[in-house]
């Protein structure tokens, strides 16, 4: 009998190890990624939003010109806006929704804002002035190249 259980183990020890194998191995290392088609995917579209200032994007139109809308809660309906290149402020200005809060209202308008320096990065500060002091509040910075 024990000799019957030692040629059924030696039998089967000798299967598996005569298994053939049909995948073949291949170092990861050695593919080639596949080019893809290039189509031109588009810059992701960051969206900018605080208290006072919700779906906010900004949209580059050319060269240095942007296109910037949103929503504002803005008192009055009057909000500021200045363009920074970490050093200094390179423009100013202001704009309108097209409703007062508590409601939001909607802008939408273009700036030029051309960098003085070509390693800097240009911000768009959106901001609602202080009734009281004119002091900036709830600031909004967007980043736009």
């Amino acid at each position: 009998m024990k000799g019957i259980l030692l040629l059924m183990a030696i039998v089967l020890a000798g299967c598996n190890n005569s298994k053939r194998q049909d995948t073949p191995t291949t170092n990861p290392d050695s593919l080639k990624k596949q080019d893809s088609p290039t189509t031109p995917t588009p810059p992701e579209s960051k969206i900018y939003s605080n208290e006072r200032f919700r779906g906010v994007t900004v949209e580059k139109t050319g060269e240095h010109t942007f296109l910037v809308q949103g929503e504002g809660q803005i008192f009055e309906a009057n909000f500021s806006w200045v363009v920074e290149d970490g050093h200094e402020e390179l423009k100013n200005g202001f704009q309108m929704t097209d409703a007062g809060a508590p409601e939001w209202g909607k802008f939408r308008f273009t700036i030029d804002a051309e960098k003085k320096r070509p390693n800097s990065t240009l911000h768009l500060i959106l901001f609602e002035s202080s009734p009281k002091d004119g002091s900036r509040q709830y600031e909004l910075p967007l980043v736009l190249y």
